[in-house]
């Protein structure tokens, strides 16, 4: 029954019915052309209505259960997966209805998978690495809850036990081939039930309907599967299904020697069975826009800092204090060279221009994603405070949050930081524009050497941009901070300097910039200058030169042109993205600026005397806090962050 009646309509899609035929002869061509196109529309939309039907009816469900699912930054999360006819739906929760992601089955391909981990791994993949995603939720929704990063192109998914897993690749090989008969067998038998408690219909009673269990051919092939119910392809496809670049190299590595196989997995901390959570009456964060904002000027006149008298004394009283190669985290700073804000703070000065981030996810060549990804990089320097002037170092526990808003795409882009460890110094942060399709996340070890007459801020560590849609990271490093001058007489200059690399391994592309120090004998144009090359494995495709804080041309090697690649005029910097704080009574006693804001008021008020003093306070508490903690035995657990034990990078704790 199932067959004839896909037969009829798949005649009725063609045009071929006996009667329409008939009729047809005696149009004309055009009229006939015309009943045509009117059929199409007509099955078009009931095979979309089908779907629809399918997805929604919470009686219709092949499979559902607990799976931890691989993300891009390769640790494992515990989701909710529904397989229904044609698709696998992913959510957070099985009753809140948090949706993730639909799957489309009819684009995909399944394989078992080795694993060194326990449970039974299997990988959903498309063969030609074309997104397996769905833009809309099955309640239409166009963003999907916040979870680590899922790539583009393939699943790797892991089942409890071997049974559980091979029941599910059943399942799903079910579901790849036969989505057709599947939908209109299960739509029969669950309108059979009275589901006053939506019980599904099982996947072993679907096999016995319709004698699948003792081995017997289907009727149907995939491509009339794909025909008939996936013709609406703007519905069910991504976006990104129109890349063009087929030569990309899949980011999942099957080695298993690799890290991947020893992947952090936040959820196996947890047990296996789930208990629904309490509602909770969550109050949505009130933040304020920023109302003051100093960016700096370019040159090295902005970034000179002469001591007055008064604070002369205080530079030789920290002289004295250290010596040649010393590491000056330990060393207390006066607070006359002290920026008002957190170093956490100081992180986020480079999204201002996250916009740039917003084009590059949208962009379909990938040499042309990473040139707008290095132009966002760039971006994030020219901000810089009059002087030389350091950050607070921040307290551990210490978080600080923002936001920018895009205006452009109607987004936003979230900013949240935590100081994970304080010796040594290590900061954590992570961004995410979920609709925008993008993230990043990093950690920051700050040392700081004295030279004698000169001394260093080394920023180690380093940023990880993912495309969400496309599964490609964007690995980065910073250059570091190097203060130079006659110390002795209270003149200081500050540079930037060092080779940055930013490197995406998926597409091959590649940047190199090097920030040049000025050299003994240089003039003013060569401060803050940069070099650079953008590459494609060996070969370089393009050559940028410069100055960090004004204007960086590129050069393309093959057609030998050259105009501006970045330029912060006056213009530009009226265009930055607006920012957005937590509202100050609703923040945490440990946000940055409540937990500074003693300090922030006496350095705004110039007065050193108690800008130090209300300094050593948070000082002295935050070594007391350890000594209990060491006294007791106690380790100490950061609020938002967990490190990867194997690799030593830090996760954001809620991004999964």
């Amino acid at each position: 029954y199932a067959f004839s009646e896909f037969q009829s309509e798949s005649k009725l899609f063609n045009g071929s019915e006996k009667d329409i035929s008939l009729s047809s002869s005696k149009l004309t061509k055009k009229e006939s052309l015309k009943v045509q196109k009117k059929n199409y529309r007509e099955e078009k939309k009931r095979a979309t209505k089908e779907l629809l039907s399918t997805i929604t009816d919470p009686s219709v469900i092949v499979m559902a259960d607990w799976l931890k699912i691989r993300g891009t930054l390769k640790s494992w999360t515990k989701l909710w997966c529904v397989l229904k006819p044609g698709v696998l739906l992913v959510y957070k929760t099985p009753k809140n209805g948090q949706w993730v992601g639909t799957v489309l089955l009819n684009a995909c391909e399944l394989i078992e998978r080795p694993s060194k981990k326990d449970g039974f791994c299997f990988k959903l993949f498309h063969p030609l690495e074309q997104s397996i995603w769905a833009i809309k939720g099955p309640k239409g929704e166009a963003v999907g809850s916040i979870t680590q990063p899922l790539p583009s192109s393939y699943l790797i998914i892991r089942a409890a036990s071997e049974s559980d897993g091979r029941c599910w690749m059943d399942a799903l090989e079910l579901a790849l081939k036969c989505s057709s008969l599947l939908k209109r067998t299960m739509i029969r038998e669950g309108k059979e039930h009275d589901s006053a408690d939506t019980t599904h219909v099982s996947l072993y009673g679907l096999l016995r309907a319709n004698n699948l269990h003792s081995g017997e051919n289907l009727p149907l092939n995939d491509s009339e599967i794909e025909r008939h119910h996936f013709k609406d392809q703007d519905m069910y496809s991504d976006k990104s299904d129109k890349e063009n670049d087929h030569d990309h190299e899949e980011s999942d590595n099957d080695g298993l020697g690799k890290s991947e196989e020893s992947d952090s997995d936040t959820s196996e901390r947890q047990d296996d069975s789930y208990i629904d959570p309490e509602p909770l009456d969550i109050k949505e964060t009130t933040y304020l826009e920023q109302s003051h904002e100093e960016l700096g000027e370019a040159g090295e006149a902005a970034q000179t800092e002469v001591v007055s008298e008064e604070n002369k004394s205080l530079i030789w009283t920290l002289l004295k204090q250290v010596r040649p190669g010393m590491d000056l985290s330990k060393v207390v700073l006066p607070t006359f060279i002290l920026e008002p804000r957190s170093f956490l703070d100081k992180l986020s000065d480079y999204y201002y221009h996250a916009d740039f981030l917003s084009e590059a996810a949208l962009e379909e060549n990938a040499y042309n994603r990473m040139k707008k990804v290095v132009k966002w990089y760039l971006s994030g320097f020219y901000k810089k405070p009059k002087g030389l002037k350091k950050p607070y170092n921040p307290i551990l526990g210490e978080t600080f949050r923002c936001m920018w808003i895009h205006p452009r795409t109607n987004s936003k882009t979230f900013y949240i930081a935590e100081q994970v460890s304080h010796h040594p110094p290590i900061s954590a942060f992570y961004v995410s524009n979920r609709k925008d399709g993008f993230c990043l996340s990093g950690s920051i070890l700050a040392k700081s050497k004295f030279y004698g007459n000169s001394l260093s801020a080394i920023l180690d560590g380093e940023g990880r941009l993912t495309f969400l849609n496309r599964g490609e990271d964007y690995v980065m490093t910073m250059p570091y901070a190097h203060c130079k001058g006659r110390i002795l007489y209270g003149t200081m200059t500050l540079e930037l300097g060092g080779t940055v690399n930013i490197t995406c391994e998926k597409t091959g592309y590649s940047a190199t910039i090097e920030f040049k120090l000025k050299p003994f004998l240089g003039n003013n144009d060569s401060v803050n200058q940069i070099s650079g090359k953008i590459k494609l494995g060996k070969e370089v495709l393009a050559i940028l030169e410069g100055h960090w804080d004004s204007e960086v041309t590129i050069s393309d090697k093959k057609t030998d042109v050259s105009e501006t690649f970045w330029n912060p005029t006056s213009d530009i910097k009226q265009r930055r993205l607006p920012r957005y704080t937590v509202k100050f009574e609703e923040q945490d006693d440990f946000e940055s600026e409540k937990l500074w804001q003693q300090v922030t008021r006496a350095i705004n008020n110039k007065d050193q005397t108690e800008a130090t003093q209300e300094k050593y306070v948070l000082e002295e508490a935050q070594r007391k806090s350890a000594k209990e903690r060491k006294l007791k035995g106690e380790e100490w657990t950061c609020k938002l962050f967990d490190q990867d034990s194997v690799t030593g990078e830090w996760h954001y704790k809620y991004a999964e």
